[in-house]
C-alpha cells in the first residue's frame, strides 16, 4: 500500500474491502484503460499547436487591411518567422522537438525501469504542459528570437518522452496475453484523438490570441498529469491483484519496462533472473528487426509531416480558407487514422500477416496521396473524404508497426522469451522511427517554399521505400500462409 496514493489508499480502504477479486480486477482495470487512454490523448493533444499556428506565424498579408502605411508584405507576420525563409526557420523549430524526442527516447525507457511509474508519468504531463505554455508566453511577452521558441520544443519533445513507454507499460500491467486485438485497437485510437482535440482548441484561438493555442492544452496535460498522481494504480499487485502477465514461478520484483516489453511482444518470460542483455548487434540480426525499423522511419515520416504541416498545406492551396477552417478541415485526417488503426489492427489479428496488411496499405496510400494532392482543392466534400482515406491508409501501417511489431518479434527463437533483448529490439524500432518523424517536417519546410508537390513527391517516394523494405517479410508470410493451406487441405481428407 505505501507506494499507492493517498486517494487509492482511502477507497481501498473504505470501498474495496469486501469487494470480490474478479469485481475488483474489473473495475480497476477498465480505470486503467479510461486513465491511460486520456493521458496519452492529452500528450498529443499538447503536441498539435504549432502545426495551428504556423498559419499566422507566417501567412498571406496582402489580403489584410494594415492599421498603419507600409509596403511590407510581411507586416502581420510574427518575428522571426516573418521572412521569405520562414517554412525552413518552422521546420527547424518542428525538427528541435522531434530529435529531442528521438533521442529522449531511448534515455526515457531507461529511467521508467527503475522509478516510481505514476510518478515518471504525472511528472513529464505536468512539465510537457509548463514548456507548451512556454512557447506560447513568447507571443504574450513580445519574444522575437529563434533560440527562444527552439529551446521550448526542445524541453518539451524531451518531456513528451515519459508518455509512451509509461502509458503502454500501465496498460501492460494489467492486461495480459489474450486480451488484446479490438480492445487495445481502440485503445490506439488515442493518438488521432488527441491530435483532434488539440487542432480544434488550437483553432479557436489562433486567430484572436494564439498564446492561448499552446497555454490551454498545456493547462489540460498538466491537468491530466495531476490526476495520474493521485489516481494511477501502475501495478494489480499494489491492489492485492494478481499481474496477469506473471506465471506462478516468475518473479513479482520485474521491472516495469520488463513487462512493457512483454506486454508489447505477447511474450510472457517465465525466468527473468537468468536473463542476460542482448548486444545491438546481436539485436539487428533478428530476422526483421532491420526491416520494420526501416519501414517505420518512413511511415512516420508521412505520418508526422501531415500532422506538422497539413494544416499549413490546406490554408496555401485553398486562399479562401482562414487559419482556423484549414485547422479543422485537417482533422478529418485524424478520423481517418482512427478508422485505419482499428481496422489494421482487426485484420492483422485476424490474418496474422502483420508485414502483409502493411503492404498492403502502403500500396494502396501512394497513388491515394497523388490523388489528393490533385483534387483536394475542388471542393469541401471531396477533400474531406479524400483526408479520411489517406489519413485510413497513412496511419494504419504506422500504428500497427508501433503495436503489433514485437509480437511478431517475439515469436522468433533466438529470443527465447528474453525481454530484456526485446526491449532492446523495441528500442531500435522506435529510436528509428522517431528519428524518420523528425526528419519528414524538416524537410518539407524548404521543400514546400519551392512547390507543395514536391513535397508530396518526397511523401508517395518514402511510402514506395516502406513497401520495399517490407518485401521480404510479406514473401515469409505468404510462404507461411501456404504452408497453413496445404496442410489444412491434407488434414480435411
Amino acid at each position: 500500500m505505501s507506494r499507492l496514493p493517498l486517494s487509492i489508499q482511502a477507497i481501498e480502504s473504505t470501498c474495496c474491502v469486501n469487494v470480490p477479486t474478479p469485481k475488483k480486477k474489473i473495475a480497476y482495470s477498465t480505470w486503467m484503460w479510461i486513465l491511460t487512454y486520456l493521458t496519452y490523448c492529452s500528450y498529443h493533444l499538447s503536441r498539435k499547436p504549432i502545426s495551428v499556428v504556423k498559419n499566422v506565424l507566417n501567412q498571406n498579408c496582402s489580403n489584410m487591411t494594415s492599421p498603419f502605411q507600409t509596403n511590407d508584405s510581411h507586416w502581420c507576420d510574427w518575428k522571426p518567422f516573418d521572412g521569405d525563409d520562414s517554412a525552413t526557420l518552422l521546420g527547424t523549430v518542428d525538427s528541435s522537438f522531434l530529435f529531442a524526442y528521438a533521442a529522449g527516447m531511448f534515455i526515457s525507457g531507461i529511467i521508467a525501469e527503475r522509478v516510481d511509474l505514476r510518478l515518471f508519468l504525472s511528472f513529464g504531463m505536468i512539465f510537457s504542459g509548463i514548456f507548451c505554455g512556454m512557447f506560447g508566453l513568447g507571443h504574450a511577452f513580445g519574444i522575437h528570437q529563434l533560440w527562444f521558441y527552439i529551446l521550448a520544443q526542445i524541453l518539451c519533445g524531451l518531456m513528451q518522452t515519459t508518455g509512451w513507454p509509461g502509458v503502454v507499460t500501465a496498460l501492460g500491467n494489467w492486461f495480459g496475453k489474450g486480451k488484446r486485438g479490438l480492445i487495445f485497437g481502440i485503445w490506439n485510437s488515442h493518438t488521432s484523438v488527441g491530435n483532434i482535440l488539440g487542432t480544434l482548441i488550437a483553432a479557436a484561438f489562433v486567430t484572436k490570441n494564439w498564446t492561448l493555442s499552446f497555454i490551454i492544452p498545456g493547462i489540460i496535460i498538466a491537468s491530466v498529469g495531476v490526476l495520474v498522481l493521485f489516481f494511477m494504480v501502475p501495478e494489480p499487485s499494489f491492489v492485492g491483484l494478481p499481474n496477469p502477465n506473471m506465471k506462478k514461478d516468475d518473479s513479482p520484483n520485474v521491472s516495469y519496462i520488463e513487462k512493457d516489453k512483454k506486454m508489447e511482444s505477447e511474450l510472457i518470460s517465465t525466468d527473468t533472473k537468468e536473463e542476460k542483455a542482448i548486444t545491438f548487434i546481436g539485436a539487428l540480426r533478428i530476422p526483421g528487426v532491420i526491416e520494420f525499423s526501416m519501414c517505420l522511419f518512413f511511415a512516420k515520416l508521412v505520418s508526422y509531416t501531415f500532422l506538422y504541416w497539413l494544416p499549413n498545406y490546406i490554408a496555401n492551396n485553398t486562399p479562401s480558407y482562414s487559419a482556423e477552417e484549414s485547422a479543422d478541415l485537417s482533422t478529418f485526417f485524424d478520423v481517418g487514422g482512427i478508422i485505419g488503426g482499428i481496422m489494421a489492427g482487426v485484420i492483422s489479428d485476424f490474418s496474422g500477416m502483420s508485414a502483409s496488411t502493411c503492404a498492403v496499405m502502403l500500396i494502396f496510400a501512394i497513388p491515394m496521396l497523388f490523388i489528393y494532392q490533385l483534387l483536394s482543392s475542388a471542393s469541401l466534400g471531396l477533400s474531406i473524404f479524400l483526408l479520411i482515406v489517406v489519413g485510413l491508409l497513412v496511419n494504419g501501417p504506422y500504428a500497427l508497426i508501433t503495436t503489433a511489431v514485437s509480437a511478431d518479434l517475439g515469436t522468433h527463437d533466438s529470443l527465447r522469451g528474453n525481454a530484456k533483448a526485446l526491449a532492446t529490439v523495441t528500442a531500435i524500432i522506435d529510436g528509428t522511427g522517431s528519428i524518420g518523424a523528425a526528419v519528414g517536417p524538416l524537410i518539407a519546410g524548404p521543400v514546400s517554399e519551392l512547390d507543395w508537390n514536391y513535397v508530396f513527391y518526397m511523401l508517395m517516394v518514402a511510402d514506395v521505400l516502406a513497401l520495399l523494405l517490407l518485401t521480404r517479410l510479406v514473401i515469409n508470410e505468404l510462404r507461411q500462409w501456404r504452408q497453413r493451406r496445404r496442410q489444412n487441405y491434407h488434414h480435411s481428407l
